[in-house]
């Protein structure tokens, strides 16, 4: 049997780091994944996924990621069965995170934005194309 999860997205809020009663780190936060075709007016719907990591990596993002910023999240799926507050049974899907990987830089948040960045970081202005294809092998 396989449950594996691979996503790509954004974080919707900055993510909610807590500790157990037993001192376990756990951070929780939301992904936003675009769904890879459009509806009948032309728009791309977005689907909105729970995210769950514990421990060493839920330290990690809980200190290195905000709002916005793009991530890859691998793990799997979990389903959880609750009582909510009307005592009416209900279930949450969530993704349990094993790896997450930063795909963009963090935005310096006293220095104003730049061309780019919010669309990959600014990595354009890092990557320079020269005219000259002298040096070129072929």
């Amino acid at each position: 049997m396989l449950n594996k999860i691979i996503l790509i997205g954004r974080l919707t809020r900055d993510p909610e780091p807590r500790y157990t009663t037993s001192g376990l780190a756990v951070t929780r936060f939301t992904i936003a994944v675009d769904r890879p075709f459009v509806n009948r007016q032309g728009e791309r719907e977005t689907d909105f996924i729970d995210v769950v990591t514990w421990q060493k990596l839920a330290e990690i993002v809980a200190n290195n990621l905000s709002k916005g910023r793009l991530v890859a999240v691998e793990g799997r799926l979990q389903i959880r069965s609750y009582d909510d507050s009307q005592g009416i049974r209900r279930k949450a899907a969530e993704v349990v995170a094993d790896n997450v990987r930063f795909l963009d830089r963090a935005r310096d948040k006293d220095a104003p934005m730049s061309a780019g960045q919010g669309d990959g970081g600014g990595y354009a202005s890092e990557i320079s194309f020269s005219d000259d294809d002298d040096d070129v092998p072929f």
